[in-house]
């Protein structure tokens, strides 16, 4: 798994004395600071690379608390990441999927380590697509057994994108100015790529203007057509549960999952898949000639000469991602809109994949 290096720590612009990042009500107990991270450029470089941030409140994800002594030991036997990863090497955002026991994907997740809160207590956050809330909590009751996991709905918090108003701030290690770290829970880098900017946690009431300088509220539409127009799935839309595939999805190059950890649900053909290096489909994303609005999820698309390539999933506007073969990701596609007119689509390789990437 790659490190989150690029802005740097998330706690060095965030932290206030030796007490961190205070929060103040996370259902009683979801109280939090974050430590003193290793320094990688000085105090001067900081105060430089403060820039200017749109933020958008995500309200089609919500937050699940994990808690308890087993918790980790718990999420490493149904997530496709390493846990412990969260307590070694300093990482306090994570992504990963579940999985079925056929290995494909229920749901796409980001966890937050809630590392020596003000109570004691030791547990996580975990992001999820809203419409799933019950059923990844029905999926983890099923798998706790007798293990020492609490698990409870924030729903007193909200959940926040924050996306660099200037895109070439992503290479210049752009930080968020924050003023007010006691109004906020979590700041991290998006573990995804740096290309999703960073991920902000408050309560309902705060506005994030209020915590960051700089920062302004937009239309959460522009998030995602900023997700689609580099190609980053997020939700049941991007990965319908118990029909995605997760190495098709790009959970490598989105640091998502771990080769070298243990068990756990659904690894068998994800890991024979890695080795075989095979990788015949990838989601990538598309321009269409139309509105995907008009595209029905799922719909078939083809080369000019009528051969299979693929299938849409989800977009908004002229942008969108699909499921679509290597063998034909250079060639303008075609599928058909709800009304049975012709579509024209042409899928582009993400900026953000490694450059020298090998199908894995």
């Amino acid at each position: 798994m790659h490190k989150l290096a690029l802005f740097g720590s998330a706690a060095r612009a965030v932290c206030v004395g030796s007490s961190g990042l205070h929060a103040h009500n996370l259902l009683g107990f979801c109280l939090m600071r974050h430590q003193t991270q290793r320094r990688t450029y000085t105090q001067d470089q900081v105060k430089n690379s403060t820039g200017h941030f749109n933020c958008y409140r995500l309200e089609h994800r919500t937050l699940i608390n994990v808690s308890g002594h087993d918790t980790n030991s718990f999420l490493q036997g149904i997530i496709t990441n390493d846990t412990g990863l969260l307590e070694e090497d300093g990482t306090k955002a994570m992504y990963a999927h579940m999985l079925n026991v056929q290995g494909r994907t229920l749901y796409d997740i980001i966890i937050y380590s809630l590392k020596e809160n003000l109570s004691g207590f030791k547990g996580v956050l975990l992001e999820c697509d809203c419409s799933v809330q019950e059923s990844i909590i029905k999926h983890l009751k099923m798998y706790r057994i007798r293990r020492k996991v609490n698990i409870s709905v924030c729903t007193n918090l909200s959940l926040w994108a924050l996306l660099p108003q200037n895109k070439d701030d992503v290479l210049k290690k752009t930080n968020p100015n924050v003023t007010a770290p006691e109004k906020g829970f979590v700041l991290e880098i998006d573990p995804r790529t740096e290309f999703m900017g960073w991920r902000l946690i408050t309560s309902h009431e705060v506005n994030p203007a209020e915590i960051i300088s700089a920062c302004h509220q937009g239309n959460t539409e522009e998030y995602h057509q900023h997700r689609y127009e580099i190609g980053l799935p997020e939700g049941v839309k991007d990965l319908p549960p118990g029909e995605a595939l997760p190495l098709e999805s790009n959970l490598v190059y989105m640091q998502g999952i771990s080769f070298i950890k243990g068990c756990y649900i659904g690894q068998e053909l994800t890991a024979r898949t890695h080795h075989t290096g095979v990788i015949r489909k990838r989601l990538m994303p598309v321009t269409m000639s139309a509105p995907v609005e008009n595209v029905d999820q799922g719909a078939v698309l083809e080369t000019e000469g009528g051969k299979p390539a693929g299938k849409h999933r989800a977009g908004i506007g002229l942008l969108g991602l699909s499921l679509v073969r290597m063998a034909h990701a250079k060639e303008q596609l075609i599928l058909k809109s709800s009304d049975n007119t012709t579509v024209t689509s042409q899928a582009t390789v993400p900026y953000w994949w490694p450059k020298n990437a090998k199908d894995k």
